[in-house]
């Protein structure tokens, strides 16, 4: 399991003070109001700092974290995930997994066939949809559905899938 989730992607300075806009990567948008240690990454950079405040505007949050003060200190931290610490997650619901958490599981058909591997999680709004890349062959995607998403096992690696008619073609 991923001890650091993504709850944002840093887009673009707003105003004079530092602040950024972030395209939330969380379902849940006024969980932006209890963060306070985040960390900012790109690759197997990390830097920690603090939110100092939150507001929102037209889907995304604008914050203002502590020590980036103009938009040319932000500018140099645009495209940087926003990262919390999977202490500070909200805790999840039942057959509910943090998305780091389920990509690169391997998944098997229902018959033990090797389908291949979670690469992508696309939130549609109405129902996930997980994207498996296949060697040799165009990625599978399936809908987040108990119909096709049997059992999903992150201890394991795995997650059991059923390929319904229509969705390989």
């Amino acid at each position: 399991m991923v001890e650091y989730l993504r709850v944002g992607v840093l887009q673009k300075p707003h105003g004079i003070h530092g602040e950024v806009k972030v395209y939330p990567t969380t379902s849940d948008l006024d969980r932006y109001d209890e963060l306070k240690e985040v960390y900012l990454e790109k690759g197997d950079k990390r830097i920690a700092t603090e939110v100092e405040q939150v507001k929102y505007f037209k889907g995304l949050a604008i914050v203002k974290l502590k020590g980036i003060d103009t938009p040319e200190d932000m500018i140099k931290f645009q495209g940087y995930d926003l990262m919390i610490h999977r202490s500070d997650a909200t805790p999840l619901g039942e057959d509910e997994n943090y998305i780091g958490d389920l990509i690169g599981l391997v998944a098997y058909d229902e018959f033990g066939n090797k389908v291949g591997v979670l690469k992508d999680v696309y939130e549609t709004g109405a129902k996930d949809v997980y994207v498996f890349a296949r060697e040799g062959k165009q990625d599978l995607l399936l809908p987040a559905i108990k119909d096709c998403i049997l059992k999903v096992d992150v201890e394991a690696g795995t997650i059991l899938i059923r390929i319904m008619k229509g969705l390989d073609d």
